[in-house]
Parts: structure tokens; C-alpha cells; sequence
């Protein structure tokens, strides 16, 4: 059986500050204040810039010895493929300092909903995991296309851990289903906002939803079976405004700890 990790995506939200933060703490904390309350932090910058080594180590030395880190793929990786050749050697370079401390999670490639399960597009995914296969790699994917035992057995193959995802039930979104194709297990929490997803004027209002209690408990029997069948298995939220996220996150780890 192993173990569940339950953290935010992401950290540094102007918007946490008085609903997560406390009014007067400075950026520079916020890190350190908010590892007294998770266990691990997605880092969704990194999918726009590299970052420098230094940001990592900084993260590093404002962490437990037990704090982990998930490192979001540079989009080059998985939408602007021509761009792979300019950014791989930095952004491998970039997160040595997590690999150093043994604080890297893993590494999850995040696929937009126009990958949908194609040849050409499994072909391109072999080449992600050839190029990234020095980390522990996690796969999401957007399309519903890709919810199906054949992907699944695909992914077994590569050793690459599919994502599950709690989002809305909008027509070609992923259900929210459960498989574990590698030893790590991967949830990360999206919020259930259907009328915000598409049309939306800040891109924040997609993922401003606070899940309910009843609605968590829908997903314990699912992230038990995912721990049992894992070394490790992370549970991510991603509903970040105004915070909610980490408060779904207290929500989640206060119920999966009842039930040991």
C-alpha cells in the first residue's frame, strides 16, 4: 500500500493573501507558510518560462525534508512542439536542485483537448516520455478519447502514470475516471464550474468552485483504491481562486485520515 500526498496547484496568488495568507506575510513566505498545511505543490509556472535553478533551490531550502514538488512540463513539450529543441537542455537544467534534494515528485505533462487519442499523437507522446524519461512522468490528458483500456495499456507500456481528473460534464472532457498505469497515482481537482469553463472573461472564473464535503467523499473509495495499487499517489487542487483549493485540500486530508 502507499502513500497520499495532498497538495495545491500552484502557490503564489495575489488573491490567497487574507483568504490563505495571513494580510501582513511577505511573497517570499509564502511557500514556507503554506508547507505547514500540504504535503507536496504543483508548480504550473514552469509551463510558461523556465525557471531559473536558483528559484528551485530557493523552493528547496523553504521546504520540509518531506515536502515534494510536481514540476508542469514546459508547453514546448505538449503545445508548441517546434520549440522543443530550444528549451529542453534548460529546462532539465532548471530543476536539477529538485532532483538534488530528492524533493521532485514528478514531472506531468499536460496535454490540451485537441490531443485527442490519435497514432500521429501516440507517436508524439513516445517521443515526450524519450526525451523526458529521466524523471518520473505523469500524463494528462483533456479529451475523452483517451479514457479507454487501450490508452490505458499504452500508457503501462511507457510507465507513465495517467492523471485523473475531477472537472465538469462538459461533452469531450475527460470523465472522472480512476486507473493507475504506473506506481504513481495522479488526481488533481479541476472544481465542477460547467458555465465558466468555456466562457469565461478572466481565466481564474474557471476554476473559482469550492467542492463540498459530500462531493469529496465521492472520490475517497476511488483515491483508496489508487494508494493501494501505487507507491504514491498525489492528490492536487487546482480550483485555486480566493484560495479554495487549499481549503479543499485540509477538506480532503482531514477525511481520507478518518477512514485509516
Amino acid at each position: 500500500m502507499g502513500t497520499l500526498k495532498v497538495g495545491t496547484a500552484g502557490y503564489k496568488y495575489d488573491d490567497w493573501v487574507g483568504q490563505v495568507y495571513p494580510p501582513n506575510l511577505k511573497e517570499r513566505e509564502f511557500l514556507t507558510y503554506l508547507a505547514k498545511f500540504v504535503d507536496c505543490v504543483e508548480i504550473n509556472a514552469s509551463f510558461y518560462t523556465v525557471l531559473s535553478p536558483y528559484t528551485y533551490k530557493a523552493m528547496v531550502q523553504k521546504t520540509p525534508l518531506n515536502f515534494e514538488f510536481i514540476v508542469k512540463a514546459h508547453k514546448a513539450f505538449t503545445h508548441e512542439h517546434e520549440q522543443i529543441g530550444e528549451v529542453l537542455i534548460k529546462f532539465k537544467e532548471s530543476i536539477q536542485p529538485l532532483l538534488e534534494s530528492q524533493k521532485l515528485g514528478c514531472v506531468l505533462v499536460q496535454f490540451p483537448q485537441r490531443f485527442h487519442n490519435t497514432p500521429q499523437n501516440r507517436e508524439h507522446l513516445v517521443k515526450v516520455i524519450e526525451i523526458l524519461g529521466d524523471y518520473t512522468l505523469v500524463a494528462e490528458f483533456r479529451h475523452k478519447s483517451w479514457a479507454k483500456d487501450d490508452a490505458f495499456d499504452f500508457l503501462r507500456e511507457l510507465g507513465v502514470g495517467f492523471v485523473c481528473v475531477d472537472e465538469p460534464n462538459l461533452p469531450g472532457l475527460m470523465p472522472p475516471v480512476v486507473v493507475a498505469t504506473s506506481p504513481i497515482g495522479y488526481v488533481r481537482f479541476h472544481g465542477r464550474n460547467a458555465e465558466k469553463w468555456h466562457q469565461h472573461e478572466h481565466s481564474w472564473e474557471r476554476y473559482d468552485y469550492l467542492y463540498s464535503e459530500d462531493e469529496l467523499r465521492e472520490w475517497l473509495p476511488k483515491i483508496r483504491q489508487l494508494v493501494q495499487q501505487t507507491h504514491k499517489t498525489y492528490a492536487i487542487f487546482n480550483n485555486h481562486w480566493q484560495g479554495k483549493g487549499f481549503i479543499n485540500a485540509q477538506m480532503l486530508r482531514q477525511l481520507f485520515s478518518e477512514g485509516e
